[in-house]
């Protein structure tokens, strides 16, 4: 009997048997464990990760609850970023919103715009962190990655989860078959470089890009520290209005399509339609998202490949500014107890620590949020044993951000982008001239955020 539990002894005067001893001692740990779930506190996260990101996201999940038994994280999958933040939307409004949803960047406005229904993240954490043993330090994380979602004085509104910025991949086999020592650092390098490639024979094409727009006009701007849109692209009013139509955009859009005569640039299309271009060894050099790394490393399997910053234009700049990012970040929404947002504000120190951050950050491509999970990252000889992924966090950490390069904050964004891809289109069709197109653009696209700045009214 000096085995059985105190507790239990009085109820049985003989011995019971081995398996009915058994089956005492696994009741008694199941309904401790029982108990112990029921105590703990749940926070709903719905997100937009589907297949092995979804499976790293659980895992994420999956560890935070078995680090403690206070609270228990349920990442729930609601489809891509569009189907996640109207679905989240419309559960807040039906008063069943999650703790915690994934919004991206372009969704920004929109969140801001929704008054009321968010807890600002900047706010959750001077309430709850000290509660959790540890104070919140906005110090920690990357300003060209948080700047994205911070208010007109600096304070963060959401958690940045995934974030990407554009780069440059190139056909290393290729560059060397047609004498290209280097990878070009300036658009006007770029130039005579691509025109080696395409004269050599050494591939059809010189270059393609993904994501159109958000490379060639969003990210241009950032980089070359001009304006996208007026107001600081907009993060100082929702009164924004689009001003690429008279900056250097213009030139850079009519630059392709003069190189598109010689096959220098192909256009490949919206989102990630280009990219087989590059896989195939037809283009020698992609801009696209640092996030695609591993797709480029599983896909691009015929040539060796490497990874180069965005170049700048230097008849604009003599020093380039960092690329913006794209990716999404975890919003917090309102309406919830204070022991969730306690748990809330637990889970964002978990995932903002660098043992986290770093393992993130190898695993997916995506940027790490905090300087120390970078070091890590470096400490752990991850950089050095895969050469270019770090060219993203120094192309996003070189250079102090400005109005120009903090990134976007306008309305509608999602189908602003539209509106540019459709002008892109018909630039290079040869439809419509590059200012004509891009004037275009910002008319339709003003009057997206007109409808915007009335809703907010």
């Amino acid at each position: 009997m000096r085995y059985l539990p105190a507790c239990l002894s009085h109820r049985f005067p003989s011995s019971p048997s081995p398996r009915r001893l058994l089956g005492l001692v696994v009741a008694t740990a199941l309904a401790t464990t029982s108990a112990s779930a029921m105590a703990a506190t749940e926070i709903e996260w719905w997100h937009a990760m589907g297949g092995s990101l979804g499976n790293k996201v659980n895992e994420i999940a999956d560890d935070f609850n078995q680090s403690q038994s206070d609270y228990i994280i349920k990442p729930v999958f609601k489809g891509n970023y569009t189907e996640t933040m109207t679905s989240a939307i419309a559960a807040f409004r039906a008063g069943k919103g999650p703790d915690i949803v994934q919004i991206f960047e372009v969704g920004t406005a929109t969140m801001m715009g929704a008054k009321g229904a968010i807890v600002p993240v900047h706010q959750l954490m001077a309430d709850y962190a000290p509660e959790q043993g540890a104070a919140f330090d906005p110090d920690a994380y990357l300003s060209a990655v948080t700047g994205y979602y911070t208010d007109r004085d600096g304070q963060m509104l959401s958690l940045p989860f995934n974030s990407s910025t554009p780069v440059t991949y190139v056909n290393k086999d290729v560059l060397a078959k047609a004498g290209v020592d280097s990878v070009p650092t300036t658009w006007q390098e770029m130039g005579d470089a691509l025109k080696k490639v395409v004269d050599s024979g050494a591939a059809e094409c010189g270059l393609t890009t993904t994501w159109p727009s958000w490379v060639m006009l969003e990210n241009y701007s950032a980089r070359n520290d001009i304006p996208f849109a007026s107001k600081a692209n907009g993060f100082a009013g929702v009164d924004a209005r689009l001003e690429f139509n008279q900056t250097a955009v213009v030139d850079q859009i009519q630059r392709l399509d003069d190189w598109q005569a010689d096959n220098r640039f192909v256009f490949g299309g919206r989102y990630d339609d280009a990219a087989p271009k590059f896989y195939s060894g037809e283009c020698a050099m992609m801009m696209g998202s640092s996030a695609s790394y591993a797709g480029v490393k599983e896909s691009a399997k015929d040539f060796e490949f490497g990874v180069a910053p965005l170049p700048y234009d230097a008849d604009v700049i003599d020093m380039p500014q960092n690329s913006i990012i794209g990716g999404a970040s975890l919003w917090v929404l309102s309406g919830h107890d204070d022991a969730e947002y306690r748990g809330v504000a637990k889970f964002f120190q978990y995932l903002s620590s660098p043992e986290v951050q770093a393992d993130w950050h190898q695993f997916t491509g995506y940027l790490p949020i905090t300087t120390a999970a970078a070091e890590l990252t470096r400490k752990q000889g991850f950089y050095a044993e895969h050469p270019g992924t770090d060219v993203a966090i120094t192309q996003m950490t070189s250079a102090t951000p400005t109005e120009n390069s903090k990134g976007l904050r306008l309305g509608n964004m999602v189908q602003i982008r539209d509106v540019i891809n459709e002008e892109l289109e018909q630039i290079f069709s040869g439809d419509k001239s590059a200012q004509q197109g891009l004037d275009e653009a910002v008319e339709r696209g003003n009057s997206l955020l007109e409808k915007f700045a009335r809703r907010q009214g």
